[in-house]
């Protein structure tokens, strides 16, 4: 039985309900109800739709944070301060260009870069860029296998040699099991948490911020940085990844036919790639300046990749050493795999074949990738100077897949209205020049 008190409470509120709605009508209420609830949904579904598309871009971006990078990193930190910073945001922005290209290419024609090479290209210069995409994408692979076999014989005590077999035959198991497809969320997830790692250690170093903001943006060459230099270029745009990309980004695809469907996977595909090299912008930048305040300010030669166990012992303590050896063989296994797969894709373009793992020149393009990597290794007496030789290897590569890629993606004939504007040639052809200027510079001062 309700009180007088509760029924005089239940009285008077539906009096004035009724005194201050029903007037207004209920309907309008029920339509601001709806229209909150349809904009609620709109945004939802933006949001939705772009962690739909991302996963491409973050792919590409484990190459930001592999062991090659660290060691470019460190060797620019602690040997020129805040002076190659320009460095890393020049790459950064021709990186966000080319890789937009090379995505472009994919989800228009279905063809990744190496496939497009072999249909559209004069059959002998299109193998010789190829083949020369191998060799950069078994010069990556090098760094990568090592990077894990140095991760091994901080953990294990493994000899270099031993770890960097063991590294091989695991990612070539994950890449021809396809085990790599299940456990790539959780690689890049690791990956990615040890390189925000590098992030969130700038809050407990000092940084001078004035000066890094002026080395990110003023160009500087100091007198023998020029090995340096393109080593960052090379561990930065990486030819093999405009390869990888214009393959996996066919992955969400599903109609090359719908006008519609295309429109909205170049848009969101844009916005993974600036979302990813972005964040990978951001990871290289950490690293050198935290080079800079535990190396350079220091006046400690780096000469050792497990030197980099002092960047993280600031924010990680005594614990340093196992984290960043797990770091580095995460690192190591998810880039690893990536040099594998694109050395296969491209292997299987010469043949004008699409990437399948179970298909004999995909197969072996990985076991050739791998292989090589493996018995140059067998003959590297410094593993510190291999790693930043094979990322300078990777930029002289550049130009020839640079070149490819802007023939074909401004071909009509390949993109049909796709094909780049003229302020897209003009855009991909600055960068081009830049690279290859960078590399005939650095050809000149090692003939001297």
């Amino acid at each position: 039985m309700k009180s007088n008190l509760q029924k005089e409470l239940l009285s008077t509120t539906k009096n004035y309900i009724i005194k201050k709605i029903e007037p207004a009508g209920v309907q309008p209420m029920f339509d601001i109800i709806k229209d909150y609830f349809n904009k609620t949904h709109a945004a939802s579904a933006k949001a939705r739709n772009f962690f739909r598309y991302i996963g491409p871009g973050i792919l590409i971006t484990v190459g930001f944070i592999d062991p090659g990078n660290w060691a470019s990193n460190m060797a620019a930190g602690a040997q020129y301060g805040y002076l190659l910073l320009w460095m890393v945001t020049l790459s950064t922005i021709m990186l966000i260009v080319l890789q937009h290209n090379a995505a472009h290419l994919g989800i228009v024609t279905g063809l990744c870069l190496s496939e497009a090479a072999a249909a559209y290209v004069q059959p002998l210069i299109g193998k010789f860029i190829l083949l020369s995409a191998v060799a950069a994408s078994i010069a990556t692979a090098l760094a990568e296998i090592l990077g894990g076999a140095i991760a091994l014989s901080i953990l294990l005590g493994l000899p270099i040699k031993i770890g960097s077999v063991i590294m091989a035959l695991v990612c070539g198991f994950l890449l021809w099991s396809n085990s790599y497809k299940k456990l790539e969320k959780i690689i890049i997830g690791f990956v990615s948490v040890i390189g925000l790692s590098f992030l969130a250690e700038l809050y407990f170093i000092d940084i001078d911020w004035g000066q890094a903001a002026v080395g990110w943006v003023v160009p500087s060459m100091p007198e023998g940085s020029l090995l340096i230099v393109m080593s960052v270029l090379g561990a930065v745009v990486m030819p093999h990844n405009l390869f990888l990309h214009s393959e996996v980004i066919q992955s969400r695809q599903w109609n090359l036919e719908d006008e519609t469907i295309i429109k909205k996977q170049l848009k969101y595909e844009f916005l993974d790639t600036l979302f990813s090299m972005g964040l990978g912008w951001a990871i290289n930048s950490a690293m050198i300046l935290v080079a800079v305040a535990v190396f350079y300010s220091h006046s400690v030669a780096v000469e050792d990749l497990q030197q980099a166990v002092d960047m993280l012992r600031p924010l990680l303590g005594s614990s340093a050493a196992l984290i960043f050896a797990i770091a580095l063989l995460f690192s190591g296994v998810a880039s690893t795999t990536t040099a594998g797969m694109a050395g296969g894709s491209i292997y299987a373009g010469i043949f004008g074949e699409a990437y399948d793992i179970k298909d004999y020149h995909s197969w072996h393009g990985v076991a050739l990738t791998y292989g090589a990597a493996v018995a140059i290794l067998f003959f590297v007496s410094d593993p510190f100077q291999g790693l930043i030789y094979s990322q300078m290897a990777l930029s002289i590569q550049l130009p020839w897949t640079i070149g490819l890629q802007i023939y074909l993606t401004s071909s009509k004939r390949v993109m049909g209205k796709y094909a780049n504007n003229l302020r897209q040639k003009i855009s991909l052809g600055i960068i081009g020049l830049i690279v290859a200027g960078l590399n005939i510079w650095l050809l000149i001062e090692m003939l001297d």
